[in-house]
């Protein structure tokens, strides 16, 4: 799906959209959280769902009972009615009624999961929250969409964090990543075989061989003209 707005697809092309939300996102973030306690995601922006519907796709076939609660803003309400009818992939098939009721009604709830979506402004959303274990950094990219990558931002992401919160996004750009780290997150790269690189931010420190620690000191000595993005 391509967004006439922003002049870009709402998921990578070449990774495609329920492969680029499991590998990028949902997969990583579970690695790193603990599952025996109810969570709170973040899901920058909802967009036509991909990262809420595969989180749920995945503990429902993994057989994860951990109650989830999803917080997604969005602009574009004609998209998110839109969605009911939206052609998503056969692995969505069991979770349709769940599309259809955030499709009508901007929120679901059953005894796991519940989805709050938020029309509006996202700088603003962020604000009324707390408690937050999971992001999901999914937003348009920083040259269409600036608002969302600046150290000002994440400034205000980092406010609404659990002690021990996972920020993931598929930017692996060192201005992006300057933004986080400015922030006192610590950047990490999630390493698997034959999948394109993405960027995992921790507000704690960790030693795992499925994730490269990306020292951003390092970073600005060997380009010390590199910034971060500023508001």
């Amino acid at each position: 799906m391509y967004s006439k707005k922003y002049n870009q697809n709402f998921h990578s092309t070449k990774d495609g959209a329920l492969s680029e939300s499991l590998v990028k996102h949902v997969i990583p973030s579970f690695k790193l959280i603990d599952l025996n306690k109810d969570l709170n995601i973040l899901d920058i922006c909802f967009g036509i769902g991909y990262n809420t519907f595969a989180t749920i796709y995945y503990c429902l076939k993994n057989n994860i009972k951990t109650k989830i609660t999803f917080y997604s803003p969005e602009f574009d309400e004609e998209l998110i009615k839109s969605l009911k009818d939206f052609n998503y992939p056969k692995e969505f098939d069991n979770i349709k009624h769940i599309i259809n009721e955030v499709s009508s009604n901007y929120y679901y709830k059953d005894e796991q999961f519940e989805i709050n979506i938020f029309i509006g402004d996202a700088r603003k959303y962020i604000k009324s929250l707390n408690n937050i274990d999971i992001v999901y950094q999914d937003a348009f990219s920083s040259e269409v969409n600036k608002e969302l990558w600046s150290e000002e931002y994440f400034a205000d992401i980092v406010k609404v964090l659990n002690n021990k919160a996972v920020v993931t996004t598929y930017s692996i750009a060192t201005p992006i990543r300057l933004s986080m780290s400015n922030n006192k997150l610590f950047i990490y790269q999630h390493i698997l075989p034959n999948k394109r690189k993405a960027t995992v931010a921790l507000n704690y420190q960790i030693d795992d061989d499925f994730f490269k620690y990306i020292d951003m000191d390092k970073k600005l000595l060997n380009n010390p003209s590199a910034k971060a993005l500023r508001d």
